[in-house]
């Protein structure tokens, strides 16, 4: 059964493009119709293509891996933060740091340094500073938790990337097709999909159409989690209610490998004896 409708998608102006004149002919498959000067997505295909997508993102979260989401663009941070949050998945709303994630090793130092504030200001360190270094440091914190906060407990590169602009993030596109990370994202009519390996072919600018891609693929990694979760504690009660194996066999098994060694020590011995 699809995650979404045609209606549904419908309603939140998901069809609408950009003026024909601003169009890439490389996203003409999933084009329907142009109306007064504005191409119209075929909303089938965005059926299609967000129930692959969704699929393929509660998978990620059932394996336990991480989906970092991009959204710069103002009409989109609220959203994202809203939508992705709840899931326990990392964000980006602020600007896109440069190498975030080919040269992860540096954000996680950024990060660390965050934390390291946080350990100065609980354990009392903070206090012993003069008034302008704290006042330094407390606005070096603001900055890291601005940019970095969202994904403070990203300890690794994610195991995909979703955008919902793809011209604005093309930054973080291009450094997720380096390290061969899988791009999932919401492609509008003026985009290229090519380095898109999960296209979603809808309106990125307007709010309601953002919200309602966002559900479908929340909702996705949502079930991706508590799926995750349950085979978890039905192992857990597997290994639990499973009997101890017997360990006397093994260790008879040992006391015998001992004697007989023993008797062969003997055995060398007398004959050496006798000869």
């Amino acid at each position: 059964m699809s995650r979404t409708d045609f209606n549904t998608l419908l309603d939140a102006g998901v069809h609408f493009g950009h003026l024909k004149r601003k169009w890439n002919p490389k996203m003409a498959p999933y084009i329907f119709m142009e109306k007064n000067g504005i191409h119209i997505i075929d909303l089938h295909k965005t059926v299609v293509k967000l129930d692959e997508a969704a699929a393929a993102l509660k998978q990620i979260a059932k394996s336990g891996r991480r989906v970092l989401f991009v959204a710069t663009k103002k009409q989109a941070k609220e959203i994202v933060a809203e939508k992705v949050a709840p899931v326990g998945m990392p964000y980006v709303t602020e600007r896109w740091a440069g190498g975030m994630l080919t040269n992860f090793p540096t954000i996680r130092k950024a990060v660390k340094k965050m934390a390291t504030i946080d350990k100065m200001l609980g354990d009392g360190t903070f206090n012993n500073f003069s008034k302008r270094e704290k006042l330094q440091i407390e606005r070096q914190r603001a900055k890291l938790e601005k940019n970095l906060g969202s994904i403070a407990d990203l300890t690794r590169l994610p195991a995909a990337l979703f955008v919902v602009d793809v011209q604005k993030e093309s930054n973080a596109v291009k450094e997720a097709k380096r390290l061969n990370i899988p791009v999932f994202a919401m492609v509008d009519t003026c985009c290229d999909p090519t380095d898109i390996d999960y296209v979603i072919p809808a309106n990125d600018d307007a709010s309601k159409s953002i919200a309602t891609i966002l559900d479908v693929v929340c909702a996705a990694i949502a079930e991706g989690t508590e799926e995750r979760k349950l085979e978890k504690e039905k192992e857990a009660q597997e290994s639990e209610a499973a009997p101890k194996k017997e360990a006397k066999p093994r260790i008879k098994k040992a006391v015998k490998a001992a004697v007989d060694a023993e008797e062969a020590t003997v055995a060398e011995v007398v004959a050496a004896t006798e000869e």
